[in-house]
């Protein structure tokens, strides 16, 4: 039979014969569940773009020299940056926790960084879809070796110097000139900021060297005039393994009896005059009602050793004088075990950790000026007594609402949707270049204009 003029085409049968044969296909697979599959890719590709929002980062294969080949013999960095496993905190910390606590080197970040970033779910393969690109270069460690031994002004520049002359050639970088680039120092920036050629002078010049000038720097302690840097906390012990661990640990500070109004942990440094470690550590010895005192000169005092965290936990505050820098790990040793930070310095907490960090740091923290403090050490004592239980629970409750975000995770971790120090960090680079890149755009725009 031949079509007629009052009959359907032929074509358009076809077309609705398909289709129902594809209707029928679809509800023959959905109910023996060979969908579920397909829509479970597809959510967890639309979770992903949503938690990725600001973007991706690429992370470049450096030369091994410049990053896997420093961490020869050097056990204090070891398990990806976490150092050894912890002993002796059975008595300290709740036993089903121990597992999570690591003798972690204060000075560890880069390699932590490096470690985590490799694991983090907002990377790509692919330099063409990414906003931020990561440079994995172990500054502090490269450095660290020629520190303390007489070496040159040279040999303090020769791996960043390589580095640079590497990735300069990559054609990201050649893109922006490295301004869509960043790194993580694990030492104070002050270690970089070598300012003539002198072999005499302290550390290297890697962030003044001139392909530095456009690259985004993440590290323990910033320049506040150094508007590519941004600080982030210094490594703890302690690395949760889960949503759990962080609880726990919340739970466990939270109701910690604590017999001291305040403590004082380090060692006095003789080769400075008037040091004011010396200055606190000789009035905490007289104020033996008030104060605890953790002599590190005569009691062993490495990363997150037993004897820091029992007199953190067991103080109502935590005396931080400035350490190498204005800044030191001590302040987030003490915070871990829920006690209040007394800084004596301003620049100890301005213009540090705005990303992790509450901005108003009467919040969780006392400030007492180091100046007043050499004057009359006994204003210590006077302070702190003034304020009462609430007031200091009030202070206690605030840092164990924002710990997490001072905390470092294993990798492997499943933290819920808590998000740790390395995450809040990554967010505020992608976000950084997101912002700079939409001005790139705008400025482009308005000169087509």
């Amino acid at each position: 039979m031949f079509p007629t003029a009052t009959s359907t085409p032929l074509p358009h049968h076809c077309a609705w014969l398909t289709l129902t044969i594809l209707l029928q296909l679809l509800i023959i697979l959905f109910l023996n569940g060979a969908l579920h599959p397909l829509f479970l890719r597809w959510e967890s590709t639309a979770a992903a773009a949503a938690a990725c929002k600001h973007g991706r980062i690429y992370v470049y294969d450096l030369p091994s020299m410049l990053n896997k080949d420093l961490l020869h013999n050097c056990y204090a960095i070891s398990n990806a940056g976490l150092g050894s496993p912890a002993t002796g905190l059975d008595a300290v910390v709740p036993r089903n926790l121990s597992a999570a606590w690591y003798w972690t080197d204060m000075y560890a970040a880069e390699v932590i960084y490096h470690d985590r970033v490799n694991n983090y779910r907002c990377t790509t393969s692919n330099p063409a879809e990414a906003t931020a690109f990561y440079i994995p270069f172990y500054a502090g460690l490269a450095v660290r070796k020629y520190l303390f031994s007489n070496s040159t002004a040279k040999d303090r520049d020769r791996h960043a110097a390589s580095m640079l002359d590497w990735v300069k050639k990559q054609p990201p970088w050649r893109h922006l000139n490295g301004s869509d680039h960043f790194l993580m120092l694990g030492r104070l920036t002050w270690a970089f900021r070598r300012l003539t050629d002198d072999d005499n002078e302290w550390g290297s010049s890697f962030i003044y060297m001139p392909l530095m000038k456009n690259v985004l720097r993440l590290t323990v302690e910033r320049s506040r005039w150094d508007d590519l840097e941004f600080s982030v906390p210094y490594p703890t012990a302690f690395h949760p393994r889960s949503e759990s661990d962080i609880r726990q640990w919340q739970d466990w500070i939270r109701g910690r009896q604590r017999s001291n109004l305040f403590t004082f942990v380090g060692a006095t440094r003789k080769k400075i005059l008037n040091d004011f470690r010396s200055i606190l550590m000789e009035y905490c010895k007289k104020e033996t009602t008030s104060c605890r005192v953790v002599d590190c000169s005569m009691v062993p005092c490495s990363d997150g050793a037993p004897a820091i965290l029992e007199a953190f936990l067991d103080s109502d505050f935590c005396l931080q004088p400035k350490g190498d820098g204005l800044t030191r790990r001590s302040v987030y040793d003490c915070m871990l075990a829920g006690s209040i930070p007394v800084y004596f310095w301003r620049g100890s907490f301005e213009y540090q950790y705005e990303w992790h960090l509450p901005k108003n740091a009467s919040n969780y923290s006392i400030f007492i000026d180091n100046n007043i403090a050499r004057n009359d050490t006994s204003i210590i004592k006077r302070t702190l007594e003034k304020f009462g239980k609430e007031e200091v629970m009030r202070m206690r409750e605030t840092i164990i609402d924002f710990l997490p975000k001072l905390l470092y995770s294993k990798s492997n971790a499943n933290l819920g949707g808590i998000e740790d120090a390395f995450d809040i960090a990554m967010e505020g680079v992608l976000k950084r270049f997101e912002q700079q890149r939409r001005l790139m755009v705008a400025s482009k725009e308005n000169k087509e204009d």
